[in-house]
């Protein structure tokens, strides 16, 4: 393969004529169209069973016999759109980003649009969605909102999802827990006083030898607030500073949470399961995928060979639904098989979590960056010369001992799924137009597909991993050095995935008006803020559907079917969403709420933290 400008081209792109030899010269081109006629190969797509979630078969004729750019006079399939937040797709249907994106941005025109104007319909949208009045102080709020113009004043769900558990555990009991989550190791615990108008620090728990550097991390999520700690509620808040969650459900014990929550009820200690069973599957419903059949980490299973894109990108996160990331995501495979899940819940702030744990997510400003100077590396879309997918990392997300099954975590795979030149991949041709059928995948050769489509490898040096792994991660991976936020500008498409926990790269990369990928198991605050498919691309964490996705934006190998209008309309709006929807003011503005949402769940009284209308002014 050779470059040019910067700009990849496939192993059998024009450059490689540069061979001076004739005979050379000639078994190229053979080869190059026989490659070329080999992926655009019509081919009648078959009947396929559609196993995800439910089983459903979708009848399929053949595609009349048209040019795939020239518009059918067919009535089109449609795909099917399942309860675990995928859609798998109908090969008589149109290519289904089109539809994905149409979908997006109508979801995110209708968002805005409903939006609350005044205080009085926030507080009936409040009521509306979680059936009881908002805390007190949420005039204040408010007033925070609209001064600072924060968008989408409705749109915290997720601090509902995090908060409502807790809603159906007695507050002594709660209390109780939160006050001995205070004497484990490795926690910081932070209060707010009636009496004074700062956030103090008043406990820890650390390491010696990484004090300063845990303890700085939890202070600037306070550090936060310091707008508006004056205008908080009384509270004591206990956080762990380390990447990953911990606290991992009982399913019984958050659904009779739940139920208790649902009924305006509460339950006591006392009346909680007490036996426990050991492994991540105890946070899932009895009827979800992964209690259906049972996990062996030594021999996955097989997947489907139905082409799926995520249309749900918090569904598509969760393990219950989705049991390949408890084979494939070092979240879970450092810890094989799972703990076991908390006696109750225990209100612990971590810096991110997962559909299985119930730790509660402040905003962590890791890596924020309000837009990326100089200009120059951060240059508009059609000024970045490469149409390569680009990531660079360390090679984190599960420690590497002879003992841990790093091999199959989501980092390695990554690496290996983006250089490997052995075999085909199936991918979905990507027509220009809307209203033809998308057919059946080609077989494309890796070696001739992977070049062309990605810059993935890890960077430095091996981390991580006990001395004789480095070495055989070293031999193993082609380690590159880091690049720089220039050199990482001159790409027109950026992945996303996790390390440890969350990644931190998203606020810049979705700043870079490049168009960014991401592929993640940790819902982030901001998911009910942005939608997929109309600011980013989310990816499936087993990266089925990066090759489709990609092929359907840049092109194929040759460029051939790409739809960079398509791409830089989503980088553009990525990077204006970032501007607008990801300010310093819109973190403080989670967070104030996020803390009268808590103190009022964690008080004695909740009554009393309770906002109450037309009433005179109320203080804490």
């Amino acid at each position: 393969m050779s470059y040019h400008n910067g700009r990849a081209k496939g192993p059998l792109a024009p450059r490689i004529l540069s061979y001076k030899s004739g005979g050379i010269f000639i078994l190229v081109c053979i080869i190059a169209i026989t490659l070329r006629n080999f992926y655009f190969a019509p081919t009648s797509p078959s009947p396929i069973k559609i196993v995800s979630p439910v089983d459903i078969e979708i009848p399929l004729s053949p595609p009349p016999v048209a040019s795939e750019n020239v518009a059918q006079n067919v009535e089109l399939g449609t795909h099917y759109y399942g309860d675990d937040g995928l859609l798998v797709v109908n090969p008589d249907g149109p290519h289904p980003v089109f539809e994905l994106i149409k979908n997006a941005e109508a979801k995110w025109s209708s968002k805005l649009s409903r939006a609350s104007k005044t205080l009085d319909e926030a507080i009936a949208e409040y009521k509306r969605r979680y059936r009881r009045s908002p805390p007190l102080h949420f005039d204040l709020w408010w007033n925070y909102v609209t001064e600072h113009n924060v968008q989408l004043p409705d749109e915290y769900d997720d601090i509902y999802r995090d908060l409502e558990p807790f809603w159906g555990i007695h507050p002594e009991d709660l209390r109780r827990t939160q006050a001995e989550l205070e004497t484990r190791t490795d926690v910081v615990t932070v209060e707010k006083v009636a009496s004074a108008p700062q956030i103090n620090l008043v406990n820890t728990s650390l390491p010696a030898d990484r004090y300063d550097e845990l303890l700085q991390t939890i202070y600037n999520i306070i550090d936060l607030m310091g707008d508006i700690e004056h205008q908080l509620l009384p509270f004591r808040a206990t956080f762990s500073p380390h990447d990953n969650p911990s606290m991992l459900s009982d399913y019984r014990i958050k659904s009779m949470a739940l139920e208790a929550a649902a009924k305006q009820t509460t339950v006591r200690a006392s009346d909680l399961p007490k036996d426990r069973h050991v492994g991540w599957v105890e946070a899932c419903s009895p009827s979800s995928p992964a209690r259906q059949k049972e996990i062996d980490l030594d021999h996955p299973p097989a997947r489907s060979n139905n082409k799926t894109f995520i249309t749900d990108h918090r569904l598509s996160m969760d393990p219950c639904l989705h049991p390949s990331h408890l084979y494939q995501h070092g979240q879970f495979l450092s810890h094989n098989y799972g703990p076991f899940p908390q006696t109750t819940l225990v209100p612990r702030f971590s810096l991110c979590s997962t559909l299985v744990h119930h730790d509660l997510r402040p905003v962590v400003p890791h890596s924020w960056v309000e837009d990326i100077f100089p200009k120059e590396d951060n240059p508009p879309w059609d000024e970045k010369h490469d149409e390569r997918l680009v990531w660079r990392g360390s090679n984190t997300g599960i420690y590497h001992g002879p003992d841990t099954r790093w091999r199959t975590s989501h980092r390695e795979r990554l690496v290996h799924f983006a250089n490997a030149n052995q075999g085909s991949a199936d991918v979905l041709k990507s027509p220009l137009l809307d209203n033809v059928t998308v057919g059946a995948p080609q077989d494309i050769p890796r070696a001739y597909l992977n070049p062309a489509l990605f810059d993935v490898e890890f960077a430095d040096h091996p981390t991580a991993c006990e001395p004789e792994i480095c070495k055989i991660l070293e031999e193993e991976f082609d380690y590159r050095r880091r690049q720089s936020v220039k050199q990482a500008g001159s790409y027109k498409y950026v992945l996303d995935i996790d390390g440890n926990g969350w990644s931190g790269r998203f606020k810049r990369l979705i700043t870079s008006n490049s168009l960014v990928f991401k592929a993640t198991i940790y819902p982030e605050w901001f998911m009910d803020r942005i939608q997929p498919w109309a600011h980013y691309i989310p990816v499936q964490m087993d990266l089925s559907d990066l090759h489709d996705s990609l092929v359907f934006f840049r092109g194929g190998p040759g460029g051939e079917g790409a739809h960079d209008d398509h791409a830089q309309k989503i980088a553009s709006a990525g990077r204006q969403w970032s501007k607008h929807f990801w300010r310093r003011e819109d973190m403080t503005a989670y967070m104030f709420r996020l803390f009268l949402e808590y103190a009022r769940v964690s008080s004695l009284d909740r009554d009393a933290l309770t906002y109450k209308e037309h009433s005179p002014k109320q203080t804490a």
